[in-house]
């Protein structure tokens, strides 16, 4: 099994029969009922969970895990991380990539500056965002740099074999 991609949290407890909020991180809050199995993490590492019930609720969503009937159990869940198995993922065209694709990357403008490496991104209003952990030897002294992921404007090529982001953004901005 490949890695565990978080999709999402498990909330506080609703009701007295066992079911959670769920926080998604999905595009669609509803998508991440699509994936199964959930992997949630214990003492022990990741372990499978059976979803046997969801719903919307309010302007949220609660859902009911299998062998999870009392509220004292559902207790034990909240803040948990609700992973799902990157093999879970449909498979994108040739040009596509999922955020997760890019961290690690290293991040060069097309003169050859090297910013450091994708640490994660951030969605915004507009665009999304790369936080890049800039190199222990920025000549900027930059730690964090944050460049707007715009495909032609900033972000001329990506290279996930070689792990790496070309952008024409200027170092010094």
């Amino acid at each position: 099994m490949s890695e565990p991609v978080v999709v999402g949290q498990l909330g506080a407890v609703y009701g007295i029969k066992g079911w959670l909020k769920v926080n998604s991180f999905t595009d669609q809050p509803e998508g991440i009922f699509d994936y199964r199995p959930w992997l949630v993490r214990d003492g022990k590492g990741w372990r499978e969970i059976q979803v046997t019930g969801w719903k919307r609720h309010n302007k949220g969503l609660i859902c009911k895990l299998a062998d999870i009937d009392q509220r004292e159990e559902a207790q034990a869940l909240t803040g948990v991380d609700i992973a799902v198995s990157a093999d879970a993922f449909p498979p994108l065209p040739e040009d596509e990539f999922y955020w997760r694709d890019l961290i690690g990357c290293r991040v060069l403008n097309t003169r050859g500056y090297d910013f450091g490496l994708v640490e994660q991104l951030m969605e915004t209003g507009s665009n999304d965002v790369l936080v890049v952990k800039a190199n222990a030897n920025d000549a900027f002294g930059q730690r964090e740099r944050l460049i707007p992921f715009l495909e032609d404007q900033v972000i001329k090529s990506v290279n996930l074999q070689d792990k790496i982001i070309e952008i024409d953004w200027d170092p010094d901005f």
